[in-house]
C-alpha cells in the first residue's frame, strides 16, 4: 500500500512539475510526454500492490464434512480453516461448497459452476460417501481424475484431501480405494493430505452422535493437522497470482 501511495503521490507532484515547466507549446508537448511516461510506469506497480492485499480465493469442495453437517456455519471447516489462517497472517476468503450426501460423481457434476471465475485454489474433499456406499473405485477414481484434469486446465492449485475405505469392505475394496488419493495427487501434482479424518476418526468426543461427523472440536483437530498442507496450497496460489500480475 505503501508504494501504492508513493507511486500515485510521485505522479502527482511530477505533473506539477510539468504543468511548470511547460511555458510553451513545444515545452508543453513534451512535458505531456513525461506526464504519460511516469503514469504508465507507476501504473502496473500500483496494481499488483493492490492485487498482493488482496485475500486469496479458495474454495473448499466437498461433501458433509466440508459442508459442516450438524454444525453452525461458523464452526464448519471452511470457516475454522479461515480463521486459522488469518491467525498466521495470510488473509483468505474460503467458499464452502460441500454438500451433504455428495459423492465424486456428484462433484464432477457440479464442478464448474461451483468453482467459479476468479478462484485461486480449491480444497478437494470427496469420495467418503463413495466408500460408504461400496462404489467401484474405478468409478471413484475415475471422477477425481477427470476434476483434477479441469482443474489444472484452469491453473487452480489443488489441495487433495485423501480418505480411506471404512475396514469392512474388505481388503481389496480397501487397498483399491485408498491408492487413489496418493496416486492422482502424484499425477497431477496436487498437494495431497493423506487422510481427511486423521486424528478424529473412531474418537467418540471428537465425533457427533452417528460416529461419522465431526463435531466443533473435531473439526479444529482437523484443521490443526492439516494447516501446514494448506499453507502449502496458499504459497502455491500466491506464486500463481504473481506469475499471472501484469
Amino acid at each position: 500500500m505503501r508504494r501504492l501511495i508513493a507511486a500515485v503521490t510521485g505522479v502527482a507532484v511530477t505533473g506539477v512539475a510539468v504543468a511548470r515547466i511547460a511555458q510553451t507549446p513545444v515545452a508543453a508537448k513534451h512535458a505531456a510526454v513525461m506526464l504519460a511516461a511516469v503514469m504508465l510506469a507507476s501504473a502496473p506497480a500500483g496494481s499488483a500492490a493492490l492485487a498482493a492485499d488482496r485475500p486469496l480465493q479458495i474454495v473448499a469442495f466437498g461433501d458433509s464434512l466440508t459442508a459442516g453437517y450438524g454444525l453452525p456455519a461458523d464452526a464448519a471447516f471452511p470457516a475454522k480453516l479461515q480463521q486459522a489462517l488469518a491467525a498466521k497472517g495470510i488473509a483468505t476468503e474460503i467458499a464452502n461448497a460441500g454438500v451433504s450426501g455428495d459423492t465424486t460423481s456428484g462433484g464432477l457434476a457440479r464442478l464448474d459452476w461451483s468453482v467459479p471465475d476468479g478462484t485461486e485454489a480449491v480444497i478437494l474433499e470427496l469420495g467418503a460417501n463413495d466408500s460408504l456406499r461400496g462404489v467401484d473405485p474405478k468409478l471413484t477414481r475415475g471422477a477425481l481424475e477427470t476434476m483434477l484434469e479441469r482443474l489444472e486446465a484452469r491453473h487452480i492449485p489443488v489441495l487433495l484431501a485423501g480418505m480411506l475405505a471404512p475396514r469392512n469392505m474388505g481388503p481389496e475394496y480397501g487397498a483399491a480405494f485408498d491408492a487413489i488419493y496418493p496416486d492422482l495427487a502424484k499425477k497431477y501434482g496436487a498437494i495431497l493430505y493423506p487422510f481427511f479424518l486423521d486424528g478424529v476418526a473412531a474418537e467418540p468426543k471428537l465425533n457427533q452422535r452417528d460416529g461419522l461427523h465431526p463435531t466443533a472440536a473435531g473439526v479444529d483437530v482437523i484443521v490443526a493437522k492439516m494447516l501446514p498442507a494448506v499453507e502449502r496450497l496458499a504459497a502455491a496460489a500466491k506464486a500463481a497470482r504473481s506469475r499471472m500480475a501484469p
